[in-house]
């Protein structure tokens, strides 16, 4: 079977990519920008990438075209395959019936975590002998790439919420079909597909729907709008995390890099890592709990957890230089950056923080998070906000909240800026969900000379 796959550098279409090449499918693919790590890792196993979407990429016809969700009317090879009458699928779709009927599905899902969830949910599995096939929507650095078959029934999938393509606007979760749910947290975000919170609600109370009475969803009691979800119709086992819940962790050290794992009141063991802050904290718990649900005992999965090394771009250490160290972080929601600042602040005590932000995901370009952005980069020293667009009023009112905090419209802006600032000992977290214009190493390069 020969499929194409339009957008195929994303981490989710190249995943499944990987998976069909896996599957013995011939792989052709285009993106508008071929580049790596998607593209060298993808052609490295014989998949042919095409710059570009030029109908002719089409001819002959493949047996069957699948459209990523960045694909919209008016793309030459969508119009291609409408007018020519091409059978056609979105990614999720795709991937429900050509790998998962047959397959335990693990679902991660929520606004924030889901990569270094679903990552330490497929490490658990693999380090117990378990062989999981997975799909993450990141760079899992326990394995060799972003997506796997796997030798057993087992699949780990990032659960998104994000729309499935442009003529299936369902969240791309509802075609997964778990039997094991995550629900890690739920907070308005994608403000260019959602109207609202209520919105986002919805389709997780689609997703509710569809897991078996003999599933199980995993949930904390302390999110509301999680808890409104399930009072709206939940028919599977519930276990939830929390206060008097089955579940709880307990901090041992303050930023969180030493955790107690409680079920039903009894320890289950005393897990030390290398990954810091509650968010991270609450993502073990979920992974945890989730494993137990296919037979890993909590004691085994804490163990295995010891050796997770995060995604990268989780807080990733990108420099260090006479205790002058530089960070990369994907936090691009006021939750994330809060949670991610508190973490480091708790490793680094009175050593100075600065945080450099591009608010560049959609939903923060229009400002939606704006009364809650300066909150969360209090903890923060010293902050740097990129505004490379003169009309965007709020990046310049959130700097105007804070307490040091500039404006920058250019990377070399910045670059300048915090060559004059920077003193050994600083702690830079560079905060964004792209390439930030190749900021990453101009920066190793300073701190490192």
């Amino acid at each position: 079977m020969h499929i194409h796959i339009l957008g195929i550098c994303g981490t989710f279409m190249g995943g499944l990519a990987m998976l069909a090449r896996e599957s013995g499918m011939r792989v052709t693919g285009s993106d508008l920008n071929v580049y790596p790590p998607m593209s060298t890792q993808l052609e490295s196993l014989g998949i042919e990438l095409i710059k570009g979407y030029d109908p002719s990429q089409l001819e002959p016809a493949p047996d069957l075209v699948v459209i990523g969700n960045a694909m919209s009317r008016g793309n030459p090879c969508v119009e291609y395959v409408l007018d020519k009458g091409l059978k056609y699928c979105s990614g999720p779709e795709w991937l429900k019936h050509y790998i998962l009927p047959e397959k335990w599905v693990l679902a991660v899902a929520g606004t924030h975590g889901k990569t270094t969830t679903a990552s330490m949910l497929a490490w658990i599995l693999e380090d117990n002998y378990m062989s999981p096939g997975y799909l993450i929507g990141g760079v899992p650095r326990n394995f060799s790439g972003s997506a796997r078959l796997g030798n057993t029934p087992f699949f780990v999938v990032e659960a998104d919420e994000y729309d499935s393509a442009f003529f299936d606007k369902r969240s791309k979760f509802v075609h997964y079909q778990p039997r094991t749910l995550v629900l890690n947290n739920l907070e308005f975000d994608h403000a260019d597909i959602f109207d609202d919170l209520a919105a986002i609600q919805k389709q997780f109370h689609h997703l509710m729907r569809i897991v078996p009475s003999s599933g199980r969803v995993i949930s904390p009691k302390n999110n509301t709008p999680i808890q409104q979800v399930i009072e709206q119709g939940c028919w599977s086992e519930l276990e939830q995390t929390g206060e008097g819940e089955a579940w709880q962790w307990q901090a041992n050290k303050a930023d969180c890099s030493q955790l107690s794992i409680k079920l039903n009141g009894e320890l289950q063991g005393v897990l030390s890592w290398d990954l810091i802050g509650q968010h991270n904290a609450e993502n073990a718990l979920m992974a945890i709990a989730a494993a137990r649900h296919v037979g890993v005992l909590p004691s085994l999965a804490i163990d295995s957890l010891q050796k997770f090394l995060p995604p990268k771009r989780r807080l990733e250490l990108l420099a260090e230089k006479n205790g002058t160290r530089l960070f990369d972080d994907f936090a691009h929601h006021p939750s994330a950056i809060s949670s991610t600042l508190d973490g480091l602040r708790a490793q680094v005590g009175e050593q100075r923080i600065i945080a450099i932000l591009e608010a560049r995901s959609n939903t923060m370009k229009m400002g939606v998070h704006q009364e809650r952005l300066a909150e969360s980069l209090q903890v923060a020293d010293m902050v740097f906000l990129y505004q490379p667009d003169a009309s965007n009023q709020y990046i310049a009112n959130t700097a105007a909240q804070l307490k040091n905090a500039r404006v920058a419209t250019s990377v070399n802006e910045i670059m300048e800026q915090v060559a004059e600032e920077l003193t050994k000992g600083d702690q830079v977290l560079v905060m964004s969900n792209g390439g930030f214009e190749g900021i990453h190493a101009k920066l190793s390069v300073l701190i490192k000379h």
